[in-house]
C-alpha cells in the first residue's frame, strides 16, 4: 500500500482529517495548484537550466506546449530526432461546472524533446481529467505544485542526458510512479490519457 502521513487540521471549528503521499511535503500538497499555469513549468524550466546547470553542454533548450500530441512518432519525426518521454505525478483539478475538485495521483504528462545542433526542445502535454459528479465530456487540466514540477523535469531531463549526450548518470529526480497516495479508483473512461491508451493507470 502507498505510504502516506495523516494530518489533522482545525478548521472552523471543524477537525479536517486527511492524508498526505510521504513523498510530498505538507506545504508542498497544500500548495498545488488547482490551475493549469504553463509560466510555472517554463520558469522552474528555466531555473534548472540556468540556476542548476541540469543540462550543461552548452546548448539552447526551450519549453513549449502542443495540446493534442500524441505518444506516436513517425518514421521521419524518429529520423529527425524526436523522442518521448511519459510521466505520472500528482496534481489537483477543479471542475468547470460544479466547481468540485479533487486529487490525482495518476496525473499524465507527455513530453517530445530532441536535440538538433545547438539547439534543443522540449514540447509537453498535460492530459486532462473529468469531473465524477458531472460525468460529462467536459475535461479540465490539472495544477501542480512547484515541487511536482521539478520532479517531472528533472526526470526529463536525466532522460535527455541518457537520449541526447550518452550521459548515464542516476539522478532521474525519482521514478515516474513514486507519488502515490489513496485517492479514488483511477477511470478511464474519466483520463484523457486512458481514452488514447496513454496513461499509467497499470503501474505499480
Amino acid at each position: 500500500y502507498p505510504v502516506t502521513t495523516e494530518y489533522n487540521l482545525f478548521s472552523h471549528n471543524s477537525l479536517l482529517k486527511f492524508f498526505v503521499p510521504a513523498t510530498l511535503t505538507l506545504t508542498s500538497f497544500l500548495s498545488t495548484q488547482i490551475e493549469w499555469i504553463p509560466s510555472l513549468w517554463k520558469e522552474t524550466f528555466d531555473e534548472l537550466l540556468d540556476d542548476d546547470n541540469e543540462l550543461d553542454y552548452g546548448d539552447s533548450w526551450t519549453l513549449n506546449f502542443n495540446y493534442s500530441q500524441t505518444d506516436e512518432i513517425t518514421t521521419e519525426e524518429r529520423r529527425r530526432g524526436w523522442k518521448i518521454y511519459t510521466h505520472c505525478g500528482f496534481g489537483k483539478f477543479q471542475c468547470d461546472f460544479c466547481d468540485k475538485t479533487w486529487s490525482s495521483a495518476r496525473v499524465m504528462m507527455l513530453f517530445r524533446y530532441r536535440l538538433r545542433g545547438d539547439r534543443g526542445t522540449v514540447i509537453m502535454r498535460p492530459f486532462r481529467q473529468a469531473c465524477r459528479s458531472c460525468q460529462g465530456d467536459s475535461f479540465v487540466f490539472p495544477g501542480f505544485s512547484k515541487d511536482e514540477v521539478e520532479r517531472a523535469l528533472l526526470r526529463l531531463f536525466s532522460k535527455i542526458r541518457k537520449n541526447c549526450y550518452d550521459d548515464e548518470d542516476d539522478s532521474d529526480g525519482g521514478s515516474a510512479g513514486s507519488q502515490k497516495v489513496f485517492t479514488k479508483p483511477h477511470k478511464k473512461d474519466l483520463c484523457e490519457g486512458c481514452r488514447l491508451g496513454i496513461c499509467c493507470q497499470d503501474e505499480d
